[in-house]
Formats: C-alpha cells, sequence, structure tokens
C-alpha cells in the first residue's frame, strides 16, 4: 500500500491575502485556485504537488475565526524542509518573514522558528543526512 497525507488544512481569514503571503514571502506555488460557489479550493505548496501541501480554508464562523493563527495552541505546527537553510533563510528574512530565534544548529537539523502572517509558528529546517 503506498499512502502519504497529501493536504493539511490551515485556517485563514482571507483567501486573496493567504496565497500572496505564502507565494510572496515562502515561494510557495499557488496550485489550485477553483472557485465552489461560497467557497474556494485553495492549494499552495512548495513544490510542483508531488509533496504534502496547504488547503487554505477561509474560516466561516465566529469558532473557525477562533483558530486562525493558533491553529496548534501555540507549538511549532507546520514544518518546512529545506536543502538550503541559509539560502531560504535569506530570501524569507528579505521577503520580510519574522524569524522568532537566531538559526541554530541541531543534532538533527539547522533551524530556525518563524511566524506566518497570522501569527501561526514554523520551524525552518535543514536536516541532517
Amino acid at each position: 500500500m503506498n499512502r502519504r497525507i497529501a493536504l493539511t488544512t490551515l485556517v485563514v481569514a482571507d483567501y486573496d491575502e493567504a496565497i500572496a503571503w505564502y507565494t510572496g514571502k515562502l515561494g510557495f506555488a499557488l496550485l489550485e485556485d477553483i472557485d465552489q460557489g461560497s467557497k474556494r479550493w485553495v492549494v499552495v505548496g512548495p513544490t510542483d504537488g508531488s509533496a504534502a501541501a496547504l488547503l487554505l480554508a477561509r474560516a466561516s464562523n465566529e469558532e473557525q475565526r477562533s483558530r486562525i493563527g493558533n491553529q496548534t495552541g501555540g507549538r511549532v505546527g507546520f514544518f518546512l524542509n529545506t536543502d538550503d537553510f541559509w539560502r531560504d533563510h535569506a530570501t524569507m528574512s528579505a521577503a520580510g518573514v519574522e524569524f522568532l530565534e537566531t538559526p541554530r544548529e541541531e543534532s538533527y537539523a539547522t533551524v530556525a522558528v518563524f511566524r506566518d502572517l497570522y501569527g501561526n509558528t514554523w520551524d525552518l529546517l535543514e536536516p541532517k543526512q
């Protein structure tokens, strides 16, 4: 059996501002944007769609709006692996991405925590081989 997690839902306030941030600041590709009437099916990801991606889901009620920016209770909830940490750190910093710490060398990776436009925390990681 060949299975993989394809999408993770990220609750957002606005489709277009989220698309702009993830494509402009992180360099993700807009993989799908399909109007479904009352909502849109919006998928962004760092690749051509062969790896896991994010389904951007606009909050549709107060309970969902209350989760924007804190979907994991303050823990790092998203992990962006790279093959060149320093290249991506510099590019993201120049684009205005807010890093919450100085990059550090861990036994498993070079890593730094950053915040997305809503406040969700991410790790930028270059795993050690």
